[in-house]
């Protein structure tokens, strides 16, 4: 198993899973858009995540949610760079990862201080993402989505979910190891082009992605619609659900888990750890 990330000459240890604090500086995120806009929110919001423990801070100027309207280019640079050199400035150790799926801004990002590429697209919304991100040497977090974020929740269908989303990584892998990339991590894509029912199968059986390619896998499930629509309940309301996920997250094999509420994702992990599983785990 892959157990670190080389993050711009920086090691990532991810022997034991770490958590990847959620800062979307958008105005129409499901869930935390509008609250961020602001150079003192902003900070006030990552000194609050790295406090709490935050291994990496993912900073997004687009929303992914379903139906969202496209962000231009010119605006999401505007809304990611100033923020990535403002905490930069700030917080000089952060590790920092920009969530986007443009080529140019995560060029632009890594440039500004980002040490990770979160694409939610796997290269298929820019085409030039695979070999943007071989050259500037950054791990590459390779997502699955089911069409486009415009498209993704219309009735979306799989014969077996499990297998076509690792047959998926699979191919994806061969593509960026032969452009040289080295560091890449899983995300499953919970969400994206899948039921209530596809994710929780990937949920239940998520172990088998890291096993069979040996990479670190990210879980990214806070707050998310397969919680609150399950539950009856608003995403505000979900974090008690999403802790309850995170565990079996981290019990499949999760290496970092994507939270927009650090503290509650590092308390599930301190936890976890005590029940021995931090060391004992690889048993699938």
């Amino acid at each position: 198993m892959h157990t670190t990330l080389n993050c711009c000459g920086r090691l990532l240890s991810l022997s034991n899973p770490v958590v990847m604090g959620i800062l979307n500086v958008t105005t129409d995120s499901f869930y935390d858009g509008g609250r961020y806009t602001s150079e003192e929110a902003i900070l006030a919001q990552a000194e609050k995540m790295i406090t709490e423990g935050a291994a990496i801070l993912d900073v997004g100027g687009a929303s992914s949610r379903p139906g969202a309207a496209e962000v231009s280019e010119t605006e999401e640079l505007k809304r990611v760079i100033g923020v990535i050199e403002v905490i930069r400035s700030n917080f000089p150790d952060v590790l920092l990862s920009v969530d986007t799926w443009r080529a140019s801004v995560a060029e632009a990002a890594v440039a500004s201080g980002a040490s990770i590429v979160n694409d939610i697209s796997a290269g298929r919304l820019d085409a030039g993402m695979y070999t943007t991100v071989a050259r500037l040497g950054v791990p590459y977090v390779l997502m699955h989505m089911n069409g486009t974020p415009g498209t993704m929740q219309k009735h979306p269908h799989y014969e077996d979910v499990v297998t076509e989303v690792l047959d998926f990584f699979i191919a994806e892998i061969k593509k960026l190891r032969d452009l040289g990339v080295t560091d890449i991590v899983l995300d499953p894509g919970f969400g994206f082009g899948k039921t209530i029912e596809h994710n929780y199968t990937l949920l239940r059986n998520l172990h088998v992605f890291g096993t069979v390619t040996g990479l670190p896998v990210l879980a990214g499930l806070s707050r998310k619609s397969m919680i609150y629509k399950l539950l009856g309940i608003s995403p505000e309301e979900a974090l008690n659900g999403t802790s309850a996920l995170h565990i079996v997250a981290l019990q499949q094999g999760a290496s970092i888990l994507r939270a927009h509420d650090v503290r509650a994702a590092m308390e599930v992990i301190r936890l976890w750890e005590m029940l021995g599983e931090a060391t004992s785990f690889r048993k699938f």
